[in-house]
């Protein structure tokens, strides 16, 4: 049985004052639940802070991009093994807006992706369409280019097993802060596709793989988007900068 994950992430956002009060109310209202994972993914300035201010508490810590080099002349990157030492369970790898934004391509996400693995982090490995794409029907050709790229970059240096501590999330980029979003049904064409792209690769781990939603979702349309049998969670915006809202969709989990 996959537990749930839901993962904020919040993008530029933060300060210290505003992430203390953040972090606090959520401590206040999120209730540990075994079905329940719950993470946020913040800044890295603010690593520090949030690790201390989350200490002794069940909410994970995550990180927003990670360097494929572990190490060198590379000024501004940040490693895998920093975040590690940070605490970070998790960290987001291929995020759309780093795609759009800084030219990331599927080769550089599957470099990242394998040296998150190595560090012993939890790659959450976005993956997404735009709308173009969807339109002219190449949803599934694109999703399935950008996991393969994924997936062969992780099986060319560690065992098949390995793909089982990948978590996915499939962010139709059409639907983050349009104000569109895709129906529960939509989403989960989209994850089943993507659950039997790993399975093709190893069918074990395809099972407890977990597959996220990031198209906006939010407190009134969790729980069916949840309740589809391939969405095991979500990587949420915007909702995750108010701790309501967040703790919302963690109890529609529940």
């Amino acid at each position: 049985m996959r537990r749930t994950l839901i993962a904020g992430n919040w993008k530029m956002n933060g300060c210290l004052a505003n992430n203390a009060i953040l972090l606090a109310d959520l401590k206040a209202l999120v209730n540990p639940q075994e079905s329940v994972e719950v993470a946020v993914c913040v800044p890295s300035p603010y690593l520090a802070q949030c690790r201390d201010l989350l200490r002794d508490t069940t909410i994970m810590l995550g990180a927003q991009d990670v360097s494929a080099r572990s190490h060198g002349a590379y000024s501004g990157e940040v490693s895998a093994p920093m975040l590690q030492d940070f605490g970070c369970r998790f960290v987001i790898i291929g995020h759309s807006e780093r795609r759009s934004y800084h030219g990331e391509t599927d080769q550089s996400v599957g470099l990242k992706t394998v040296a998150a693995l190595a560090a012993g982090l939890t790659p959450i490995v976005c993956v997404g369409e735009s709308l173009a794409q969807r339109e002219a029907n190449q949803t599934e050709a694109v999703v399935g280019e950008q996991l393969d790229a994924v997936l062969d970059a992780v099986l060319d240096t560690v065992p098949a097993a390995e793909l089982a501590r990948l978590v996915i999330a499939y962010e139709p980029v059409w639907a983050i802060g349009t104000g569109k979003t895709a129906t529960p049904q939509m989403a989960q064409e989209v994850h089943a596709v993507l659950r039997e792209k790993l399975a093709a690769r190893n069918a074990t781990a395809a099972q407890s793989v977990q597959i996220l939603y990031g198209g906006s979702m939010k407190p009134d349309n969790a729980r069916e988007l949840l309740a589809m049998p391939d969405i095991d969670g979500g990587l949420i915006g915007g909702a995750a900068l108010k701790a309501s809202d967040f703790v919302a969709i963690i109890n529609s989990a529940v």
